[in-house]
């Protein structure tokens, strides 16, 4: 692709970029989603990072690609690829910037100095592919054990148990996974004592009902007040990325559901926009609709299991049932609609499983109508108690600016007074026909952090309110050759349909080969899927972005100098799942 395509399609920051490097410094990408990429040297990443940090001042997702097997790879990928994926809040774009390394010079320098929350990321791509960041301050695993061998994300890594050796655990490993296991605070950062001060050391977790699942955070204490706490993540790993690229593009819905696995088919809703921008793939406005109306109600569920398991970790034990017994009516609706409850698995490649059933009006409307008393009933119960205020007002506070360089998106960002969502900025899948308010906070604390989310879930009862009352007609998937087989009955009477028909149903669509991604605002925040395409029935690549995992790194900053009893506060406003995190 010639550079002045880059520059004709996508705006005059990447002109800028040209006229302060040369361009001669970039190879251009093109890519189905039209995202400016552009290939630099590793020796030039760190100064036009810098560079591009005021224009793009999030740095939303980095990651590797093992190019080693890839076939419709581009011209300037050698063996392995780093990508740094940057967003522009004002504008509402994005930007690619690719790195890539031969196998046998697999380093690239950090990033840390220019981002923050690029510690995490670094860490991920060196545990799963090996690429050593150069100045990383603790480039170590973070998400398989320290005990592991080799990098599972790598192609020459086995994906399934079955393609490895039979597990055995004899005294001496047994004697070698202790010692791995063993604390010491200089791996974390920690010191023992000062001169003034010897520090008590504390595991919160991995198993403790206040870190809302296997994680665990390394507290280093003077008396109760936290002189620093480090989060520890890993222990629900379940190599979700690496089983994309085993399962076909269709089979792989129902591992999205268990991503954010409060998020039901919120979590299908990047990844099949994703798809379907492979293959240029349009959806019809009913399932538009339909989406959105599930979407908002998986966004209501989510939110009331934060709400009652917030109250509950501040000391109220009540809300969390009265909230609860909501979420079992909603699920009642989802059941009646989809057919499942917490992972009904239900969006397709091109639009939903099924039309919408006889009487779906008529429980989405009872259920909206009853909730706005029941929200006003809770806000005296939770919000406005002067007990749950002391717990939260003016605790792990931050800035929109921290909140900014540390990856924080969605309800935790628009806590600290940030008037952004993408739904109403760049709206994606028909948001752009809904009216509603995008609520914001303004301390940045956790009370506002609840805040937010109680109003958003009035927003989404709006929103749903909406689709009920201009529900469209019409098919409720495409009839693309790549989402839908031909009718059944048809394969009786031909051998190209009844082929056509099982080669669709077992193997799935053959994707063109190509590069997308696709952001999309989930419960918690900017959830996106990157996929890439070498032209089969599989992923290449899938690269799955949460909101979850930079909302943990930032615990540290938001803690030190409170009390324990604060960092419970803090850990339940976050509103984070383990497997959103680990994958």
């Amino acid at each position: 692709m010639l550079k002045t395509e880059v520059l004709d399609n996508n705006g005059t920051y990447v002109d800028d970029l040209f006229a302060r490097h040369g361009a001669d410094v970039f190879d251009t990408q093109l890519t189905k989603d039209n995202i400016p990429t552009l290939w630099i040297s590793r020796n030039k990443l760190i100064e036009i990072l810098a560079s591009l940090k005021k224009e793009f001042p999030m740095l939303l997702d980095l990651f590797a690609v093992d190019e080693r097997l890839r076939e419709h790879k581009p011209k300037a990928a050698k063996d392995f690829t780093v990508v740094y994926h940057l967003l522009n809040f004002s504008r509402c774009e994005e930007i690619r910037i690719k790195v890539s390394v031969s196998e046998a010079d697999i380093s690239v320098p950090s990033v840390i100095s220019v981002w923050p929350n690029a510690n995490w990321y670094e860490r991920e791509a060196w545990d799963m592919f090996g690429v050593e960041f150069t100045g990383h301050p603790n480039l170590c695993r973070i998400l398989l054990p320290p005990t592991w061998q080799g990098h599972a994300l790598r192609k020459d890594h086995p994906a399934r148990a079955t393609e490895m050796d039979p597990f055995s655990l004899d005294e001496e490993k047994q004697a070698q996974e202790m010692e791995a296991l063993t604390f010491r605070p200089e791996d974390w950062g920690m010191q023992e004592k000062t001169e003034e001060t010897e520090y008590m050391f504390l595991n919160l977790g991995p198993n403790h009902p206040s870190v809302h699942g296997v994680f665990r955070i390394a507290l280093q204490l003077d008396g109760e007040v936290v002189v620093d706490a480090v989060p520890d993540i890993g222990y629900h790993h379940r190599g979700a990325e690496k089983m994309a690229e085993r399962q076909t593009w269709h089979s792989y819905m129902p591992y999205t559901d268990r991503i954010d696995y409060l998020g039901g088919v919120m979590n299908n809703m990047a990844y099949v926009m994703a798809v379907e921008s492979l293959g240029d793939i349009k959806v019809p406005d009913r399932a538009k609709v339909i989406r959105i109306m599930l979407a908002e109600l998986f966004r209501i569920s989510s939110h009331l299991v934060f709400y009652g398991t917030f109250a509950q970790d501040v000391g109220q034990m009540s809300p969390v049932f009265y909230m609860f017994a909501d979420r079992e009516r909603l699920f009642g609706i989802i059941e009646a609609i989809t057919g499942g409850r917490m992972h009904p698995a239900w969006f397709r490649i091109g639009g939903v499983a099924q039309d919408l059933p006889i009487g779906w009006e008529k429980l989405v409307r009872d259920f909206i109508d009853s909730m706005p008393a029941r929200m006003d009933h809770y806000q005296k119960m939770a919000m406005d108690n002067s007990i749950l205020k002391e717990r939260t007002v003016d605790i792990g506070t931050y800035s929109t600016e921290e909140a900014i360089d540390w990856g924080i998106t969605g309800p935790n960002l628009r806590a600290t007074g940030m008037d952004w969502d993408l739904r109403r900025d760049r709206p994606y899948g028909g948001y752009d026909q809904f009216d509603f308010e995008v609520p914001v906070g303004n301390k940045g604390d956790c009370y506002d952090r609840a805040a937010v989310r109680v109003e958003e879930i009035r927003q989404s009862l709006r929103i749903i309110r909406q689709c009920l009352d201009n529900m469209p007609e019409g098919p409720y998937k495409s009839d693309h050759r790549l989402t839908t087989p031909p009718p059944k009955e048809r394969t009786l009477q031909d051998i190209e349909t009844l082929i056509h028909h099982f080669l669709n149903v077992s193997w799935g669509p053959v994707m063109p080969a190509g590069e997308t991604s696709f952001l999309i605002e989930a419960t918690k925040g900017i959830n996106n899927y990157h996929l890439i395409s070498d032209g089969g029935t599989t992923s290449y690549r899938t690269r799955i972005r949460t909101p979850s995992f930079p909302a943990l790194q930032q615990i540290p900053l938001i803690s030190r100098g409170l009390m324990i009893p604060d960092l419970i506060a803090i850990i339940a406003s976050i509103d984070f799942v383990m497997a959103d995190v680990d994958r």
